[in-house]
């Protein structure tokens, strides 16, 4: 029988993680349309391609059809910059964290790389 021990991370405490480390809205739950109640399994680090490599722009809209961009794109975008039509102080977090994020694995690879996240297998636990 193989066993293997695989790292766990609540989402809540991975969302808090990538906040405080960039200082931009995050939440990982709400990405791809809002995931649902499970694990969603990650290697750190992840090699290959990463990053939402055709996103260098998304329209802004919450809830918009495209979703996700490239981390850099994500990293040079002031947080506190409205969005287009903006009525509303949590319209703009929404849009950041239900369209404009870049890819988990890209995010992970840079934590690494940052010694603020080990190398290995890890499962995000979404539980709300």
């Amino acid at each position: 029988m193989g066993i293997k021990n695989i790292k766990q991370i609540e989402v809540q405490d991975w969302n808090d993680l990538v906040v405080k480390t960039y200082g931009r809205p995050y939440h990982f739950q709400q990405q791809e349309g809002c995931k649902d109640k499970g694990i969603f399994h990650l290697i750190i680090p992840t090699v290959g391609d990463t990053d939402y490599e055709m996103n260098d722009s998304i329209p802004e809209e919450i809830n918009g059809e495209i979703m996700g961009v490239k981390f850099d794109v994500w990293l040079a975008r002031d947080p506190k910059q409205p969005i287009k039509n903006q009525t509303a102080d949590y319209e703009l977090d929404l849009f950041w964290e239900r369209n404009f994020y870049p890819s988990i694995e890209a995010i992970a690879n840079d934590l690494h790389k940052k010694d603020l996240i080990e190398a290995g297998e890890y499962q995000i636990n979404i539980n709300w």
